[in-house]
């Protein structure tokens, strides 16, 4: 098996979020179907994240680029990752 490579999927969320925890789920699943890395980022532990995204979470970013907020589409994330 090779090593995953660099998360090309971050998720922008928080603690106690129930859609981040949905979107969590969704960005797991589709990241280990690919075998995709993934990272999260509270943005409880950056003033500018929460002035950036405020209520927007979670926010998924693929390859740098903002990809979706509030929700995962897991069809269009898996898109994403295979183009």
């Amino acid at each position: 098996m090779t090593p995953m490579s660099e998360p090309r999927v971050t998720l922008y969320g928080r603690e106690g979020c129930h859609l981040c925890e949905d979107a969590r789920a969704i960005i797991e699943r589709v990241c280990a179907d690919l075998g995709e890395a993934y990272v999260e980022v509270d943005i409880d532990s950056d003033e500018d994240l929460q002035d950036r995204f405020g209520e927007e979470i979670p926010v998924t970013f693929v390859d740098g680029r903002q990809h979706d907020f509030w929700r995962v589409d897991e069809d269009r994330l898996r898109s994403a990752l295979t183009r």
